[in-house]
């Protein structure tokens, strides 16, 4: 295994020529050229909003179902198979003591179903008005999770074979990051008989994926500004254009030849504790500000019948406190960054907090500028601030109703 981990480095990243975050070199040739692919199919994809975009993702999203399906039936039939799944089974429940596997199942679970992106919701706004959000919540999370699930399954039969044959033990073959999909599992496609064709569908479905997550985080940022600015929504093109190209000079960084300290630096920072943060702005912001009860009514208008009395007690104590708890557990549990060997130097921890600060920090500017922006007094400026635009006129009428005591008890 060895052998292999340092040939994809050496011939593919050219990994060892970078002496570390501070020495990235050049970017490589081939590795450009993919990623000038990707971005053109990215654009193409993008360019005409969810006309375009909606007729991608049915290629997209159902091509890793069928890609899955069939490495895990071949996975299952090769020896050593069970012993993997049985490791991926077996439950340990004191590592629920640890507060880095709530932090990392947290920042999973956003990553995979998209909350906190505006992605679901940039989607969401192509919806009528009547439609079925609880359905679709239900569904949506349901599929993520049976996803995740059977996914499992197909890797962990695949470390059991790979264990097998090097007559190692699970934990050993077993590693997590770009190392377990760009490099144990295609060694392991590569003993197999037709390892040519199982390795090319095994790449396909990373290209399918890639690609559909990355339609969906600049769908977001497309529409959102379109939806505030007139001229971009004109010249949708060629905004798209100018998103394209500064997403693929951003990903120049991580195919330069010690482009992996970047990619670790980003996966560690970009979207760990700030999107924790960002979602729990959101909650609070719903379910207290805003009042779960005008939330549920809200929902009532579009779908004819209220949300449970569950859901509305997880929108305004479980999911917060939860989330305070996640994000307060990820800031203090912080470990020096560091990729298998290779610490990373203090100013680039700096520059990852950066990062993560660059996302959280605009959430309390925001609320400063808005309530300096305001006129009135300090109590009716606070009052605009946490009252609903459309609700305006009843803050100058004196009738605020996030000032009585019955909005926050609200249920």
């Amino acid at each position: 295994m060895p052998r292999d981990k340092n040939s994809i480095r050496r011939e593919v990243l050219h990994f060892h020529e970078s002496q570390g975050i501070h020495d990235l070199k050049e970017p490589r040739w081939q590795l450009t050229l993919c990623l000038v692919v990707v971005v053109f199919i990215l654009y193409f994809s993008l360019w005409k909003g969810v006309k375009s975009s909606g007729k991608v993702v049915y290629i997209t999203a159902t091509m890793p179902y069928i890609v899955l399906l069939v490495l895990l039936i071949r996975g299952i039939t090769l020896p050593g198979a069970l012993n993997g799944i049985r490791a991926y089974l077996h439950i340990d429940l004191n590592k629920l003591n640890s507060p880095e596997v709530w932090i990392e199942a947290a920042t999973q679970i956003f990553y995979s179903l998209g909350a906190g992106f505006g992605v679901l919701i940039a989607f969401a706004s192509y919806n009528k008005f009547e439609n079925n959000c609880y359905r679709d919540a239900i569904l949506t999370s349901t599929i993520n999770c049976v996803t995740s699930f059977f996914s499992g399954f197909a890797i962990f039969s695949v470390l059991g074979y790979m264990a097998h044959e090097h007559g190692v033990s699970i934990k050993e073959v077993a590693t997590e990051g770009a190392g377990l999909v760009f490099i144990i599992y295609p060694e392991a496609i590569s003993t197999l008989p037709g390892s040519t064709f199982f390795a090319i569908f095994f790449f396909i479905m990373l290209l399918t994926l890639g690609i559909d997550s990355s339609m969906g985080g600049m769908e977001a940022v497309i529409t959102g500004l379109t939806d505030d600015f007139k001229i971009l929504r004109r010249n949708r093109k060629l905004f798209t254009f100018i998103t394209a190209f500064g997403t693929f000079l951003v990903a120049l960084l991580c195919i330069t030849k010690g482009g992996i300290y970047v990619f670790t630096l980003l996966d560690t920072y970009a979207a760990g504790t700030s999107i924790l943060f960002g979602v729990l702005v959101e909650a609070v912001g719903v379910s207290w500000f805003y009042g779960v009860d005008r939330f549920s009514e809200d929902i009532e208008r579009m779908m004819g019948f209220k949300p449970g009395l569950y859901w509305r007690l997880c929108w305004k104590f479980v999911s917060p406190v939860f989330l305070l708890v996640v994000v307060i557990a990820s800031i203090l549990t912080t470990r020096e960054l560091k990729y298998d060997n290779y610490i990373f130097p203090y100013w680039a921890n700096l520059v990852g907090w950066g990062i993560a600060m660059s996302s959280m920090i605009f959430v309390p500017l925001y609320a400063i500028y808005k309530f300096l922006s305001l006129p009135g007094t300090f109590k009716q400026r606070l009052a605009y601030c946490i009252t609903p635009e459309h609700e305006h006129h009843l803050v100058a009428e004196g009738n605020v109703r996030q000032f009585k005591l019955k909005h926050w008890l609200a249920i």
